[in-house]
């Protein structure tokens, strides 16, 4: 006599029964590749604790951008890496800067390539905060027209996204204004709404020479135990004119990547992080894991927990992997 219980196993039996019933499916076209632009003519310089990851000139961010878009990602992150920095941090609105010059040669070479450029002081500023610093703090009001400022430059350069990642309250409201008022109404913002002060972001600051030389930064970024205060934030930059939220870091915020996307009616965007980026190549150097499989299985768990678009420094190698298995 057959038992009549639950065989899942009958829709897990092939590859091509696997594909039919796939829940949660990965396209290249949900990846923003994040890049690292420096001043010059020519410049690759890798970054060591990235691997595969450089510090590109502007022209050579550009030859990366069309390469990214052969093998079907459709937007890129900039960020900017000088080699002056100020207190006030004025290089984030230089027009001739390292992201401004990326912009206008990545809509040169992938003029179908959505540039998103991210807003922050900390790369700009010699004290290595995201803010104007007043008598050894973050000053919020002083900051955002700053920002605004810095946004206003990108925004006239050619890019699509502004992304502001300084978590200063009140800058969406603030780039809102700004980008309305001269003109770029049409400029999308994502706000890196949920970001956690989190130990996943030593290799970035490393990459972008971002580490504050006093203090940190968790008097303006999130403190990792608190979700309901990410759903505060998340609603609060919606309701200051955000088209997009963030949270930052993925994998160890799943949760909370699931419940800002149940919050919010806009499009819920995550980035796995230079840490996590990082611990898997690390792993993999010593055999300790499949980097591969370990590589999709993490983007399709931030896929999985609510976020529409993923950015990842595995966006390149995630999309030819995407296309090998599309076409076997």
């Amino acid at each position: 006599m057959t038992r009549n219980f639950h065989r899942g196993r009958r829709l897990r039996r092939t590859s091509a029964m696997r594909d039919l019933v796939t829940e949660t499916r990965l396209s290249a076209r949900q990846l923003v590749a994040p890049l690292f632009v420096c001043e010059g003519q020519g410049i690759r310089d890798p970054i060591p604790s990235m691997p595969g990851q450089a510090r590109l000139s502007p022209d050579v961010a550009a030859v990366e951008a069309a390469a990214l878009a052969a093998v079907g990602i459709r937007a890129v992150l900039l960020f900017g890496v000088p080699s002056r920095k100020n207190p006030q941090g004025s290089g984030a609105w230089d027009p001739e800067g390292p992201v401004p010059q990326a912009v206008r040669l990545i809509k040169a070479s992938a003029p179908e390539m959505s540039v998103w450029a991210d807003v922050c002081l900390c790369e700009y500023t010699d004290h290595g905060h995201c803010g104007v610093l007043h008598e050894g703090d973050v000053d919020n009001d002083a900051t955002l027209p700053l920002l605004a400022q810095a946004a206003l430059t990108y925004a006239r350069a050619g890019a699509d996204v502004i992304a502001p990642s300084d978590m200063m309250d009140g800058r969406v409201a603030e780039i809102r204004a700004a980008l309305n008022g001269a003109g770029f109404a049409d400029r999308a913002i994502v706000s890196y709404a949920v970001k956690y002060a989190s130990a996943f972001y030593g290799p970035f600051r490393e990459a972008a020479g971002s580490m504050p030389q006093l203090g940190d930064r968790r008097g303006y970024q999130m403190d990792p135990p608190n979700v309901r205060e990410a759903l505060r934030e998340a609603l609060a930059d919606v309701d200051e004119g955000a088209d997009m939220v963030m949270v930052k870091p993925g994998l160890p915020y799943l949760d909370v990547i699931r419940a800002v996307r149940e919050a919010v009616n806009v499009p819920v965007v995550a980035y796995q992080v230079s840490g996590e980026f990082a611990m898997m190549h690390a792993a993999a150097e010593r055999g300790w894991l499949d980097l591969e499989r370990a590589m999709v299985e993490t983007v399709v768990a931030l896929r999985r927990a609510g976020a529409g678009i993923v950015i990842t420094y595995f966006a390149k190698p995630l999309a030819v992997v995407l296309s090998r298995e599309a076409s076997s």
